[in-house]
């Protein structure tokens, strides 16, 4: 915005303006930092004015990290968000006392803007349009709290902080013996743009160690099979899960023709997993399996302390953003939705966590 609208204040030369890091003709210094799990990169500044969007999803950690910085300087606070739930943080800064606070929603928003050069009679058509597709795309309790700005109850975080630090503390198993690798990947959807690829090193007793988090971003599906069959190459892996949804259908089709990884390959998206080809690979036999069995095994083997998970900022994140929902009303009473908006990484682990549960023979049959 400064750049953009203000340029006559800022200083002149590279090192002044960058992406993280603007200086000003005043003296003022703005920077911009992602604060990551833990806060750690961001510790050891003097802070004036410290400006937190999306303030509710971050961890609470960040927060002990963040707030003994202003206190050399009486600076003041300003966090934006959308609600998340009735804890934490942001949640206990709206209902205290001690922020002046501003509550706006979308629907209010659409309604009542100004019409001007760039907000026409069309971009409003467009947007409410848009608005009443969500509404019915969306729970109710989702659509007030992403777009009215409810704090719900009823939503919670599938993954809580404390076992995601739990599950990254973890020292690796070391159980001598010979060890399976199995590989979770999660491809991106049209217009995406990220894919991830989760390695999981299973020891005789089912301890899993998370050894690989990789993520491609932007990539051709032939590239995207390419690295599988590279990973292969080295790990050699017991099985393959592919979500094969939307474009995920194209790599696991390259992966189920290629001889030497057809038979170690699974497709397992949210609804069903196949269990058995003929010899054509023409009539798949499916076997239902919802979502909540994937999450729910993954949640299973970190409350059992089963599973040692990689300790980097990405993967805790993504964890941090499940949420869910219970239905206790209507046509969907006693069902739960499980969704969140970082959700590539999980989705690789939850499959290649699946190993643990997955019972299918390891006889193979060649047809003449």
């Amino acid at each position: 915005y400064l750049h953009d609208n203000h340029r006559q204040v800022l200083r002149k030369g590279k090192t002044n303006q960058t992406k993280h890091l603007l200086r000003l003709k005043n003296n003022s210094v703005v920077r911009c930092k992602a604060v990551g799990a833990t806060g750690v990169g961001i510790r050891g500044f003097t802070i004036d004015l410290l400006i937190a969007d999306e303030a509710a999803f971050m961890p609470e950690d960040v927060w002990a990290a963040v707030t003994p910085m202003l206190l050399t300087t009486g600076g003041d606070i300003i966090l934006i968000s959308t609600p998340k739930s009735k804890s934490g943080y942001f949640y206990d800064s709206y209902m205290g006392d001690g922020f002046k606070t501003f509550h706006v929603n979308s629907v209010e928003v659409m309604d009542n803007r100004l019409i001007s050069e760039s907000w026409n009679e069309k971009h409003k058509t467009n947007a409410q349009e848009r608005l009443a597709r969500e509404q019915d795309r969306m729970t109710k309790n989702q659509f007030a709290q992403e777009y009215l700005g409810q704090f719900i109850d009823d939503i919670n975080q599938f993954f809580p902080d404390e076992l995601i630090k739990k599950a990254m503390a973890l020292e690796f198993s070391k159980e001598q013996g010979i060890k399976e690798f199995y590989l979770g990947v999660d491809v991106a959807r049209m217009g995406g743009d990220e894919s991830v690829f989760e390695v999981l090193e299973r020891q005789k007793n089912d301890t899993l160690n998370h050894i690989i988090n990789q993520k491609m971003t932007k990539v051709y599906l032939t590239e995207t099979t390419n690295h599988i069959l590279r990973l292969d190459e080295q790990y050699k892996f017991k099985k393959i899960y592919i979500d094969d949804g939307g474009l995920g259908v194209g790599v696991f089709d390259y992966i189920l023709e290629n001889p030497k990884t057809k038979r170690r390959v699974v497709a397992i998206n949210n609804a069903f997993r196949v269990i058995e080809y003929d010899a054509w690979k023409t009539n798949p036999r499916r076997k239902k399996l919802l979502k909540v069995d994937l999450y729910n095994n993954l949640l299973s083997l970190m409350e059992k302390g089963k599973i040692s998970l990689l300790n980097t900022d990405d993967v805790f994140l993504s964890l941090k953003s499940i949420q869910y929902e219970h239905f206790t009303e209507g046509t969907l009473a006693g069902t739960m939705k499980i969704y969140g908006d970082y959700t590539h990484i999980v989705e690789g682990l939850i499959r290649a966590a699946w190993c643990v549960k997955d019972k299918s023979l390891k006889l193979s049959i060649s047809y003449i």
